[in-house]
């Protein structure tokens, strides 16, 4: 099935991938899609971070393995979450069940793919470009386990939800304050760019 997309009528996909070949691959592969186009590629987060600054794009695959360490790839992608309306989707050769909850959960990233299941990556990603799929709710209650039941409130409050509670101004401001510090966050803009792809 050819879904359609908005604005191009197909999804518009960068890659930061360091192994070119690679690159190469996923590139011949998502452009032999209808309904799909890659628009560019970056090789590390400086790269991702220039180019995506002036190009339109839909969905970031980012490869978690830019360097020694998983924690680089999970670093960059969270900036450029952070810097980009793009939902982040990261392929990983990686497949420890830790590494994945604490990669997905630290970059706010929408789903991951599994550089060993490469055959299923077209379809994958236009699941998690056309709305909620069951990895975008698993990651979300991720990120929310961290947080109080109270914090949960208070950060639907901030999120703009409709409700009312019963804690003193005092106290709603701290527990603010709580939430942006275990979220690593600066301020209540970056949460509300952050969540606007988990409000389910």
């Amino acid at each position: 099935m050819i879904l359609d997309f908005p604005k191009t009528k197909k999804l518009r996909i960068f890659t930061v991938e360091d192994d070119f070949d690679f690159a190469y691959l996923i590139q011949t592969t998502l452009n032999r899609e209808k309904d799909m186009t890659v628009v560019g590629h970056a090789a590390s987060e400086k790269e991702a971070l220039f180019k995506l600054s002036s190009l339109p794009v839909d969905l970031v695959l980012m490869d978690l393995n830019l360097s020694s360490s998983p924690s680089d790839g999970i670093l960059a992608g969270r900036h450029i979450r952070l810097k980009t309306d793009a939902k982040l989707v990261i392929l990983t050769a990686y497949e420890e069940p830790a590494t994945i909850i604490e990669a997905c959960k630290q970059s706010f990233a929408s789903g991951y793919i599994f550089k060993s299941h490469f055959e299923a990556l077209p379809e994958n990603l236009r699941r998690m470009a056309t709305g909620a799929t069951p990895q975008l709710a698993l990651i979300r209650s991720l990120i929310l386990s961290d947080l109080s039941a109270a914090e949960q409130s208070v950060l639907n409050l901030m999120l703009g939800a409709k409700i009312t509670l019963r804690s003193s101004s005092k106290t709603i401001s701290n527990q603010k304050n709580s939430i942006l510090r275990k979220l690593g966050l600066r301020n209540q803009e970056e949460l509300i760019h952050l969540f606007r792809h988990y409000l389910l």
